[in-house]
């Protein structure tokens, strides 16, 4: 299968969306971890949820980097 080449607003809308990601990742992790310290009476899991949210952020930053990086060497 041959891949077609991105025009501009393509590429501006997927890289736009990973300017959001991480945050938004990292966010809703915290909020995940937050909700299950109100209903474990902890005060941990929103830490662990931020970090884990965090990571989920990075790994799919780095596989859409790669994947992109990928697509332009052929």
């Amino acid at each position: 299968m041959v891949a077609r080449k991105k025009n501009i607003t393509e590429q501006a809308a997927e890289y736009s969306t990973l300017a959001l990601l991480l945050p938004v990742s990292t966010a809703v992790g915290w909020f995940l971890g937050h909700l299950l310290d109100k209903a474990c009476g902890t005060g941990f899991i929103n830490i662990v949820g931020l970090l884990v949210g965090s990571v989920a952020g990075f790994v799919q930053l780095i596989r859409q980097v790669t994947r992109d990086t990928h697509d332009n060497d052929g």
